[in-house]
């Protein structure tokens, strides 16, 4: 019931905005072409319920393997800065530099330089979706309470042991928040990719139905890339209040 209570607004809001979109379309008589109205977005996506789920299919490929790449390097870089002071010092300003770069210059570059494989696809999601992890596990591990690691050295603990009985625990609430930041861009760099240079995916369908001027076409795609990252946010939050249980059954001191 308090799902329900969280999901319900959200729900009522764009359902409000559905409407009042299909009432304008329908009172104006604009041009499908221009903008077509939610129903006929909703008959595009039937009707080519079929091409849409194959090339779906393909960019969610590409985001898993990208995405879930991107974690394990996230977290790989992370504990290495984490325990090297002067490696973080040297090694952050440039992977803000990375930051900079805007990812419709960087897609054409990354199939120039890698082709149009699965490679370049990967290596764009990963460069765009592991900076929020990072920065969110270096400030959780910043965050851990100094009396936290007292006490594990008093007992005895070496600086693994502190790490993992205290700083990790503390960092996985703004590591979850850097994921959920990361998910939302997943999605969008794997199309951005795509639509630089593929054979299949979202992104190709995208730049096929542009240029046949079906604007259906493109919203049903665009539908169909967020109900993909919502699915992602879902997973994400699924998987946080699992983690979430097994830290405190555990014990563990940041819990």
């Amino acid at each position: 019931m308090a799902a329900f209570r969280h999901i319900l607004p959200p729900l009522l809001l764009a359902l409000a905005v559905l409407l009042a979109w299909e009432g304008y379309c329908a009172a104006s008589e604009v041009s499908p072409l221009v903008l077509p109205a939610p129903s006929d977005i909703v008959r595009a996506l039937w009707t080519e319920r079929g091409p849409i789920s194959g090339h779906a299919l393909s960019t969610l490929s590409v985001t898993t393997l990208g995405f879930s790449t991107s974690v394990v390097f996230a977290f790989a870089v992370s504990v290495a800065l984490h325990f090297t002071p002067w490696l973080k010092r040297g090694a952050m300003p440039l992977f803000v530099a990375s930051q900079t770069v805007p990812i419709v210059a960087l897609a054409p570059l990354m199939v120039l330089w890698f082709g149009f494989g699965l490679l370049p696809k990967v290596l764009l999601v990963i460069l765009v979706t592991f900076f929020p992890m990072l920065v969110s596990l270096l400030s959780g591990y910043a965050a851990t309470p100094q009396a936290f690691r007292d006490q594990l050295v008093s007992m005895g603990a070496r600086r693994w042991d502190v790490f993992r009985r205290a700083t990790l625990p503390t960092a996985r609430e703004p590591f979850f928040a850097g994921l959920r930041i990361s998910a939302t861009y997943a999605v969008v760099a794997s199309i951005f990719a795509e639509y630089a240079g593929a054979r299949r995916g979202l992104g190709i369908y995208i730049l096929s139905a542009k240029n046949s001027f079906r604007a259906d076409l493109v919203l049903s795609a665009v539908v169909v890339s967020a109900t993909l990252t919502l699915l992602l946010l879902g997973l994400l939050l699924l998987v946080e209040r699992l983690t979430g249980r097994r830290y405190r059954k555990a014990g563990h001191v940041g819990a």
